[in-house]
């Protein structure tokens, strides 16, 4: 019951949602506030234009979110800067049946909070999934997102992202789109693929948690898995992060490529440098295949000069490098080119 407990008790307690937002009076900015028995679906939707601000106050709002394309530049944010003051959290699974009986919600279908629209900003809250493996032993599609994002110049700052398996799919609109996503002082942890996806993706001081996991093989599930475009020269890259675990030592894999059955030109793309990796990750092996048809050696991943237990070089086949000369294209600049998130 992890992910039960840690969202109990938090600020404001649990609120029933439904009702509209606060908005703010003619000629103030351009704010809605969400509080205690409201619904920030409501203020999502009441937003008219570009540039709007959504406010959430403390408590804990168990709702699906959804952020349409057409509702370019919003920013949506907690009212602390505390992220564990303001929770949204819902519990769909891949699996889940619909409630209309037209199937299951599929692995992005489960996201608790999903976004197309570009130029979005979420900081200072939580979003989180919290349907548990253990409470539904009748359903297979045990992914379960937390946060479903693939609109362009998106930007997430101390955040909490929550779930365990598919925490973070960093998407894209179009397999030609290579639509750019910004994690700055983010808190994400998961156990199978926590961070997935095929978006160009930067992760800058983050922390990773990879949890305990009551099962009998290893490894018990990976960080990351991404699912790059060929054509896209960049795809997850995390720098100055650490990785820490809640499971025993070395249960986990640092990566696996994902290379989609509807997409099998993909060309997966992962840089991790200057992170301190720890004991949680298997240092002599710390990449494994998602299928053997497509074999991690044959991707794109690389390190450069990580620290920790974890980033221990025993095997040195096991862990592709960068010279000096090619840590260069790597790089927040590198990979968001002419946007500059927080300039």
């Amino acid at each position: 019951m992890h992910r039960r407990t840690l969202l109990t008790g938090i600020a404001g307690g649990l609120v029933a949602t439904g009702a509209a937002p606060a908005f703010a009076a003619a000629g103030q900015p351009r704010v809605h506030h969400v509080r205690p028995g409201d619904s920030v679906q409501a203020a999502v939707d009441a937003v008219d234009g570009p540039g709007w601000t959504v406010v959430v106050h403390p408590g804990t709002y168990r709702e699906v979110v959804s952020v349409p394309a057409d509702k370019t530049g919003l920013t949506l944010r907690g009212a602390t800067r505390d992220p564990r003051d303001v929770v949204i959290v819902y519990d769909n699974a891949n699996g889940t049946p619909k409630p209309d009986g037209s199937g299951t919600y599929g692995t992005a279908g489960s996201a608790t909070f999903t976004s197309a629209a570009p130029g979005l900003t979420v900081r200072d809250l939580t979003l989180a999934n919290d349907w548990l493996r253990a409470d539904h032993p009748d359903i297979t599609g045990t992914q379960a997102v937390a946060a479903y994002t693939y609109g362009d110049r998106t930007r997430f700052e101390n955040v909490r992202l929550l779930a365990h398996q598919d925490t973070l799919f960093v998407d894209t609109t179009a397999l030609g789109a290579f639509d750019r996503q910004y994690f700055r002082h983010c808190y994400i942890e998961g156990d199978v693929d926590f961070v997935f996806g095929r978006a160009t993706a930067v992760f800058e001081q983050c922390h990773f948690r990879t949890l305990a996991r009551d099962v009998d093989f290893t490894p018990k599930g990976m960080v990351f898995a991404p699912s790059t475009a060929r054509a896209n020269p960049y795809g997850i890259l995390a720098v100055r992060c650490r990785i820490t675990s809640g499971a025993e030592d070395g249960a986990y894999k640092l990566a696996r490529p994902w290379v989609p059955s509807y997409e099998t030109t993909a060309w997966p793309s992962l840089v991790v440098r200057e992170t301190r990796i720890g004991p949680g990750i298997d240092a002599v092996a710390p990449y494994t295949n998602m299928r053997e048809a497509y074999p991690w050696q044959s991707m794109r991943f690389a390190e450069y000069r990580n620290t920790g237990p974890g980033a221990a070089v025993s095997v040195p086949e096991n862990r592709p490098r960068l010279s000096r000369a090619q840590v260069g294209l790597h790089t927040k600049e590198t990979y968001l080119g002419d946007w500059r998130p927080g300039a």
